[in-house]
C-alpha cells in the first residue's frame, strides 16, 4: 500500500508539475505547477519516512479547497473535479498501511491531519450538491391571455397534426387537454412499430432519426432517414401503405435524415376529412368511430403528402394508397437537381419538410457546408401544388429576378453556394407571406467569396410574397457570419398582445442563443435589438470580421468563457483542458476562425437548432432547451492537411475545394471525451414573450447513457430535437443524449413523466386523438449521429391508462 501511494502522489505530483509549467508559459493559472512541485516533496517526504508529508499535504488540500472555492464557488460540478482525486489520494495516504514506520525504527508520518483534511474537502463539496450553476428558479405566468388564439389553420381539427410543427405557424402546440399536470404520470406505452430502416455501416456519420409523423384522419404519415415513407393506422401503428423512392446510398451527403412529410388536401376532401375527425373525437362517448374520406371515383390524389428524398427529388403520393400522383412533374416526381449551376451527387438535397401554402409547394434544401466553393445553389423554388410546374424562384445570389427559370434550359442557372434555408419555413396566408430561416453561403468560415446581395440574406429570416416569391423584408441575426451561424429553427408565428395592442409576431430562435421577437407583418423588432462590438483579429488574406453583432432582449446566450471555467473528470484533464483554451484564440463570442485554432462558444451546434421552441399562443409564452457545448474552428492550409480524411460529415477537416484553406470544426473535449467546460451542456427552459422576461432554466438530461456506468445522474446534457406544449401546461421533449421521453410542467419546468426508451430520442414529439377519442402522444427514436445516441427505428405511441 505504501509503494501504490508513493506512485500515485509521484505521478500526480510529476503531472501537475510538467503540465501546469507548460499553462504557465502560455499565461495561464500558476496553481498547477506549484501543486505538482509540492505534490513531488510530498512523495519524497513520504519515501524518506518523514513526519511531515502529511501536514503538507493536507495544507495543500486547504489551500486547494479555498482556490476552488474563489474560482468556481459552492457549486458541487466543478469542486468535485477539482477536489475528488486529491481527496481520495489524502484518504489512501490517511491509511496506517501507507504510512508504516522505516525499518531503522523511524516513526511515519501521522495520518490524522490528511484525514481530516480529506474529510473536510469532500464535505464542503458535497455540501454543493443543492446548487446549481446558470440556474433560473422561477415561475411561468399561466394565465390565459387569448382564449381563442389563431393557431394557424382554422380547418383543422383539434386532434389532427397536418404539419411539421401542426399548422404553418410552427407553433408545436395542441389544443388537446384529456392529459395535464395532474394525470400525466399515468401515460402507458400504447403500442410501438419499428419501420425497419436501420443505421448502415456504409451510413455517413450524420446518420439521423429526427422525423416529426403528420396525422391526418385516423393515419399517420411518416419518413425515414433513407426516404421511405409509410401511412400508419394511428390506433394501432399496423402499416396502412410503405413507399420507397430509391433513394440510393451516397457517401459524399453530408447529412442522411428526413424531417418530415407534408400535406396537401382538396377542400372537398378537407371538409369530409374533418367531419371524420370530428366523428372520432366524439368516439369516446359511445358513437361509431368513423373511417378516413376515400377519394371520389376518378379524382386522383385529392388527399397527397410530399415526400423529399435524399437523391434530390421530390414526390407527390395519394395519401390513401402510397401512389406516386401521376398529375405531379414527370409522374408524380420532380428533379430537384434542376437548372443547379453544380450537381455533385449528394451535395444537395431537401432535409425539411417542404412548405405547402397558397396552392403551392415551396421547396428549400440543404447544401453541403465546407466541402466546395462551387456548390448547388440554396434557391428557394415554387411549384404548382397540382402540377408540379414552377410557378416562382428566390434566389438569394440573385434576388430581385423571381420569374421561373426553364426547367428545360442547361443555360439558365441559379446563383452556386448561395446562401440556403434548410431547415423548416413557416407561413402566414391570410397576410400572403411565407418565411423562411436562412443559412449561409458555402464556405462557411471563409468571408472573401460572397456577393453584396448573398451577404445582406445571409444568417438570416426573409419574408417572401406567397403570390410573386419577391422579399417583403429580412432581419439579419448575424453580420457577415464566419461561424456557421445559420438560423437553423423553423420560425414561430403567433398572436402577441403587447401595450400597443395586439400584433402579429414571428419568434425566432438562433444558434446564438438569441430569440427574436418581430413584427411578422414588417420584421421590425417587437423585444429591442441591439449591435454590440465584435472581435476583429483575423489571420489570413481577405478575410475581415463584421465591426459590430445584433442580440436581442431576450436572450439564452451564455456568458464568455475563462479559463476558471474549463472542467474535466479530475485535476488532472481540467488542466489539460486549460492548457487546450490558452492554446486558442478565444476573444469571447464571435471570435473569427483563425490558422491558430478559435473557440467558438456558442458552438455551431447551437444553443438552438433545428428542434425550435414550442410556443403557447394562448398563454403566449415559449419552451425550450437551450444547449451549450464550444466548438474549435481551424483553418488549415491546403498544403498542410498532410493526406488527412476530408468531407466526412459537417464536423472534423472538410476541404472547400477552390480555396485556400481548409476549416476544421471539432467540439471542444477533454482528452477523455467529456467537455472542456463546466456543465450544465443542456437544459430547458420557458420565457414570457410579451415582456422577454425568462422565468426559468434548469438543467436536463442524465449522463445515464454517457457514462461506463449506468448512472442516472442529471448533470444537465446536450442535446437535439424539440419540444411539444398541449392547452393543459404540459410540456413533452426527448431529445437529450440519454434515451429518455420526459414530461414538463410548462409552469416550473418540473419533471412530471420520464420514462426510458429504446433508442435516442432526437425527434420532435406530436400528439392526436385516435379514432376512439383518446389522446395520443407520439415520438420516433432512432438515434442521432452527431450525438451518438443509439441507433434505432422505433414509433412509439402512449396514451393514459384507462
Amino acid at each position: 500500500m505504501r509503494v501504490l501511494t508513493l506512485l500515485l502522489t509521484s505521478l500526480f505530483g510529476l503531472a501537475l508539475a510538467v503540465g501546469g509549467g507548460w499553462l504557465l508559459a502560455l499565461h495561464g493559472s500558476p496553481f498547477y505547477l506549484l501543486s505538482g512541485l509540492l505534490l513531488l516533496m510530498v512523495a519524497w517526504g513520504l519515501w524518506r519516512h518523514r513526519r511531515w508529508p502529511t501536514w503538507l499535504y493536507a495544507g495543500w488540500l486547504l489551500v486547494l479547497l479555498g482556490w476552488s472555492l474563489w474560482e468556481a464557488g459552492l457549486y458541487w460540478w466543478p469542486l468535485a473535479t477539482r477536489l475528488g482525486l486529491p481527496a481520495l489520494l489524502g484518504l489512501l495516504m490517511a491509511l496506517p498501511a501507507s504510512r508504516r514506520s522505516s525499518p531503522r525504527g523511524y516513526t511515519g508520518p501521522a495520518g490524522w491531519p490528511v484525514l481530516l483534511a480529506s474529510l473536510g474537502v469532500a464535505a464542503v463539496a458535497f455540501a454543493g450538491i443543492p446548487r446549481h450553476l446558470h440556474e433560473i428558479n422561477g415561475q411561468l405566468p399561466m394565465d390565459i391571455v387569448n382564449a381563442n388564439p389563431a393557431l394557424g389553420d382554422s380547418s383543422q381539427p383539434d386532434g389532427e397534426w397536418q404539419a411539421y410543427g401542426r399548422s404553418g405557424y410552427g407553433q408545436r402546440y395542441s389544443p388537446l387537454a384529456q392529459i395535464t399536470p395532474a394525470n400525466v404520470g399515468q401515460l402507458q406505452l400504447a403500442w410501438q412499430m419499428q419501420t425497419g430502416d436501420v443505421r448502415l455501416p456504409q451510413d455517413v456519420g450524420e446518420t439521423t432519426y429526427e422525423v416529426t409523423p403528420l396525422k391526418i384522419g385516423n393515419t399517420l404519415y411518416l419518413c425515414t432517414p433513407h426516404s421511405l415513407a409509410f401511412a400508419l393506422d394511428a390506433d394501432t401503428g399496423k402499416v396502412l401503405w410503405k413507399f420507397d423512392p430509391g433513394a440510393g446510398m451516397e457517401p459524399q451527403r453530408q447529412h442522411q435524415t428526413c424531417r418530415g412529410l407534408s400535406y396537401y388536401t382538396e377542400p372537398a376532401a378537407a371538409a369530409a376529412t374533418t367531419t371524420s375527425a370530428t366523428t372520432a373525437a366524439s368516439a369516446s362517448t359511445g358513437a361509431a368511430p368513423a373511417q378516413a374520406a376515400l377519394p371520389a371515383a376518378g379524382q386522383a390524389c385529392s388527399s397527397r403528402v410530399f415526400l423529399p428524398s435524399a437523391d434530390a427529388k421530390l414526390h407527390a403520393l395519394d395519401a390513401q394508397t402510397g401512389q406516386p400522383c401521376s398529375d405531379f412533374g414527370n409522374n408524380g416526381v420532380l428533379d430537384l437537381l434542376h437548372n443547379m449551376p453544380f450537381k455533385q451527387a449528394g451535395y444537395y438535397y431537401s432535409t425539411s419538410p417542404p412548405l405547402v401554402a397558397g396552392g403551392k409547394v415551396i421547396v428549400a434544401g440543404a447544401v453541403n457546408d465546407d466541402y466546395a466553393i462551387n456548390s448547388p445553389s440554396g434557391v428557394i423554388r415554387a411549384y404548382d401544388v397540382h402540377s408540379g410546374q414552377l410557378l416562382w424562384n428566390w434566389d438569394s445570389g440573385n434576388p430581385t429576378q423571381t420569374a421561373p427559370l426553364d426547367p428545360n434550359n442547361p443555360n439558365q442557372v441559379y446563383t452556386p453556394s448561395s446562401p440556403n434555408s434548410w431547415s423548416v419555413a413557416s407561413a402566414d396566408e391570410a397576410l400572403g407571406l411565407a418565411y423562411f430561416p436562412m443559412g449561409n453561403r458555402t464556405p462557411d468560415q471563409l468571408g472573401m467569396y460572397r456577393s453584396p446581395a448573398e451577404e445582406t440574406y445571409a444568417s438570416s429570416v426573409v419574408a417572401l410574397d406567397l403570390s410573386s416569391g419577391q422579399v417583403r423584408w429580412v432581419q439579419q441575426f448575424v453580420h457577415h457570419d464566419l461561424w456557421d451561424m445559420d438560423t437553423p429553427a423553423q420560425p414561430v408565428l403567433l398572436d402577441l398582445d403587447l401595450p400597443q395592442g395586439r400584433v402579429p409576431a414571428l419568434v425566432q430562435p438562433t444558434k446564438q442563443g438569441d430569440i427574436y421577437v418581430l413584427d411578422r407583418r414588417d420584421g421590425k423588432p417587437l423585444l429591442p435589438i441591439s449591435e454590440h462590438t465584435a472581435p476583429q483579429y483575423v489571420d489570413i488574406p481577405g478575410q475581415h470580421a463584421a465591426p459590430t453583432q445584433p442580440s436581442s432582449a431576450l436572450s439564452f446566450a451564455p456568458k464568455p468563457l475563462r479559463e476558471a471555467d474549463m472542467w474535466g473528470a479530475s485535476l488532472i484533464d481540467q488542466m489539460l483542458c486549460r492548457i487546450q483554451f490558452r492554446q486558442l484564440r478565444y476573444d469571447g463570442r464571435y471570435t473569427p476562425p483563425t490558422l491558430q485554432g478559435s473557440l467558438i462558444y456558442p458552438g455551431n451546434f447551437g444553443t438552438f437548432n433545428w428542434g425550435s421552441v414550442a410556443v403557447d399562443p394562448q398563454r403566449q409564452v415559449m419552451f425550450g432547451m437551450p444547449t451549450y457545448l464550444a466548438f474549435v474552428s481551424r483553418l488549415v492550409p491546403k498544403n498542410e492537411t498532410g493526406g488527412r480524411a476530408m468531407n466526412k460529415g459537417e464536423h472534423g477537416l472538410n476541404e472547400n475545394k477552390g480555396a485556400d484553406y481548409a476549416v476544421e470544426m471539432t467540439p471542444f473535449m477533454s482528452p477523455i471525451g467529456v467537455p472542456c467546460h463546466v456543465p450544465p451542456w443542456g437544459t430547458i427552459a420557458a420565457a414570457d414573450l410579451r415582456t422577454g422576461k425568462i422565468a426559468y432554466q434548469h438543467r436536463n438530461g442524465t449522463i445515464r447513457d454517457l457514462s461506463p456506468l449506468p448512472l442516472p445522474i442529471r448533470i444537465g446534457v446536450p442535446g437535439i430535437g424539440g419540444p411539444m406544449l398541449t392547452s393543459t401546461g404540459v410540456a413533452f421533449m426527448s431529445a437529450a443524449t440519454d434515451d429518455n421521453f420526459r414530461a414538463y410542467d410548462l409552469a416550473t419546468g418540473k419533471v412530471l413523466w420520464d420514462v426510458r426508451i429504446p433508442a435516442g430520442g432526437q425527434a420532435t414529439p406530436m400528439t392526436y386523438l385516435n379514432s376512439q377519442g383518446e389522446q395520443m402522444v407520439l415520438l420516433v427514436a432512432g438515434g442521432h449521429g452527431s450525438t451518438g445516441t443509439k441507433a434505432g427505428d422505433y414509433v412509439l405511441a402512449y396514451k393514459l391508462k384507462k
